[in-house]
């Protein structure tokens, strides 16, 4: 408490959060198998329940201290965002998308909404695909805008591989909507494609 949130390592975070869920038991080692299982405390949270369950030990009880803490990260992340002007915030912009998206395990769409003073209106899911393909249907995502009255949207998806390069089918897909968006006043302000520790930008890449 007095030193703050960085005062433990990973695997004492875990420890914590076992010991709530698994007592009477050293879970030390527990905690240290499932860092070498899956890399990192983040990764660990986000895993899914089945990948979880194959650790021996883990149960129930277990996953869904997991879960609410993932849970929590995630709202606080969007509290740092939400009904404020996306582009002066972008630092916690990129923050909340990493926590929300980066270690998905199939790749997800989203698109942020803005109006007029760039505030962020809405954070939507549109659509959820495969472990490296995501179907997305310019004309929805631009109906959407409409429906909510926004100015400007923010596309952003994940890449399960960790590497957030775009393929040529992501940047084919958003001159699509960008071409789609110009013509009814909705401006779009960037495709961020989030990975692992790192995210890529097409506007600062020059690709829209």
């Amino acid at each position: 408490m007095r030193a703050g949130e960085n005062a433990l390592a990973d695997y004492e975070l875990l420890e914590l959060l076992l010991f709530r869920a698994i007592p009477r038991r050293d879970v030390k080692p527990l905690a240290k198998e499932l860092l070498d299982r899956f890399g990192s405390f983040a990764e660990v949270i986000s895993a899914t329940p089945a990948r979880l369950l194959e650790v021996k030990g883990i149960g129930e009880n277990a996953i869904i201290e997991f879960k609410i803490v993932q849970a929590s990260a995630v709202k606080l992340a969007q509290a740092q965002v939400m009904k404020r002007p996306a582009i002066s915030s972008w630092t916690a912009l990129i923050d909340y998308c990493t926590v929300s998206m980066a270690y998905n395990k199939t790749e997800q769409f989203r698109i942020l909404f803005l109006d007029r003073k760039n505030i962020l209106i809405a954070d939507e899911i549109q659509q959820e695909g495969t472990i490296d393909h995501t179907p997305v249907y310019p004309r929805e995502v631009v109906k959407r805008a409409l429906e909510l009255n926004a100015s400007a949207i923010i596309l952003v998806h994940n890449h399960p591989s960790g590497d957030p390069m775009p393929s040529s089918a992501d940047i084919d897909m958003t001159h699509k909507i960008l071409e789609t968006a110009k013509p009814l006043g909705i401006d779009l302000h960037d495709h961020i494609v989030v990975g692992k520790g790192r995210h890529a930008s097409f506007r600062a890449m020059g690709l829209i």
